[in-house]
């Protein structure tokens, strides 16, 4: 089951690249090769936009270029707590990278307006899983989010918005496989996860060609990520085999089943094609949803797991689970 599962998805990502709206997106000017700095990220320039969002543009040595990343602050004075919120696979490519694809798709802006906390939405990472790549790609470039996340942008993040030093990460489809690989392999720096229909299991081949898919999807290679098969990298970077270090940490896991649901309902678009490849998807993330909490079952984890009964691979549903999780989020980020 498991496999036809993944199969399908193979299908799915076929139907979507041979589509003629496919193009390989990458992050705007990626730079070729970027070795490891030693000096720290600082901050190019902060743009505000509202009063209770700004720009700030961070030099990162480890990418070698300058990285956007939207913060989205509550008004007035006060330390306050980080949520730093991933995209999915596209990573912002929908607007030309001027914002995150959450902005773009959801209403977190307007959800986040009276909370006091700081909502951290990096541009771009196309099809990276924010993780630090072994090698630099021709056409998604260098990829070092793993340490731009964890190391270069938390001190900054906290100096310039009033951070406390309390955080927690949530991300959808890609970004739940990179927000879960940032607490367990970071598991002093985050007290909290919530994780949408994603994949968070490297484990079986199936969901490793899942993941070769993804950065494939978008014109990568994907044997400069992670390298092949018995590369130790594939396992490092695996949240089953790693989830003891999810012991203490507040944690909101969801996903859909692939069917139909109240939004495909309503769109009144192309029904059968967001069916075609978002019910697949989504299929695919429910079956490595009930491993991954088997994992946690057999390590007596406690976690929120959330199955819906419909529900294809599509932001109205990020939407409302970014909602159902806030109270677990909240929770991890003390407020």
């Amino acid at each position: 089951m498991r496999r036809l599962a993944f199969a399908a998805v193979g299908v799915a990502v076929s139907l979507t690249l041979s589509g003629p709206a496919f193009t390989a997106t990458a992050d705007p000017t990626p730079s070729p090769a970027a070795p490891r700095a030693s000096s720290a990220a600082s901050v190019d320039k902060i743009v505000k936009i509202t009063p209770t969002r700004s720009a700030i543009f961070v030099n990162s040595p480890a990418m070698n270029r300058v990285i956007q990343v939207q913060v989205l602050h509550p008004a007035g004075s006060g330390a306050r707590p980080s949520l730093y919120l991933l995209d999915g696979v596209s990573a912002g490519a929908e607007s030309d990278f001027r914002e995150s694809t959450w902005t773009q798709k959801t209403d977190v802006v307007q959800f986040f307006a009276d909370k006091k906390v700081n909502v951290v939405l990096p541009v771009g990472g196309t099809a990276s899983y924010y993780t630090d790549w072994h090698l630099p790609d021709p056409t998604l470039g260098v990829n070092k989010w793993e340490t731009f996340l964890a190391d270069e942008l938390p001190p900054i993040i906290d100096a310039q918005f009033s951070g406390n030093g309390t955080n927690a990460v949530a991300g959808v489809s890609m970004g739940a496989m990179g927000a879960a690989n940032l607490v367990t392999r970071h598991p002093h720096l985050f007290r909290g996860l919530a994780a949408y229909s994603g994949c968070l299991d490297n484990t079986q081949p199936s969901s490793r060609d899942s993941v070769r898919g993804t950065v494939a999807f978008k014109g990568g290679n994907p044997a400069n990520m992670w390298g092949p098969d018995f590369d130790p990298a594939w396992a490092a970077h695996d949240p089953t085999v790693n989830a003891e270090a999810l012991r203490g940490k507040q944690i909101y896991i969801s996903t859909g089943n692939g069917l139909p649901g109240p939004y495909e309902m309503a769109t009144g678009g192309d029904l059968a094609s967001t069916i075609a490849v978002g019910g697949p998807l989504e299929a695919a993330a429910n079956l490595c949803t009930q491993t991954f909490q088997q994992r946690l079952n057999a390590l007596a984890i406690p976690a929120t797991f959330v199955y819906r009964n419909s529900g294809t691979h599509s932001w109205p549903y990020w939407q409302d689970e970014l909602r159902t999780s806030w109270p677990v989020l909240r929770g991890a980020l003390g407020i």
